[in-house]
């Protein structure tokens, strides 16, 4: 399935959470904390009040509760506005 972001909206792939800390215990999925940071896999065009500033690659940091959660082929995906991206990670 193909997915093309409208507007000021991006599309992330959402990191996976490590399952298992350093000392060997797993972590089950639902003590888990939400994840905040993802590639960027496809733009919107962007608004004259919203352009968009991130790219296709770009490692992207955003808001803990922002956006709407969507599987594609299997895999976790995070559609969100971009002012709902905080940082770009270089």
């Amino acid at each position: 399935m193909k997915v093309r972001p409208l507007a000021d909206r991006v599309m992330v792939k959402l990191e996976k959470n490590e399952a298992k800390t350093a000392g060997g215990i797993i972590i089950p999925d639902t003590a888990q904390e939400k994840t905040q940071s993802g590639t960027v896999i496809a733009v919107g065009p962007g608004t004259e009040k919203e352009p968009i500033t991130v790219k296709s690659g770009d490692k992207v940091m955003y808001d803990k509760y922002a956006g709407t959660q969507i599987k594609i082929d299997g895999e976790e995906h995070l559609v969100l506005k971009m002012a709902d991206i905080i940082a770009v990670v270089e």
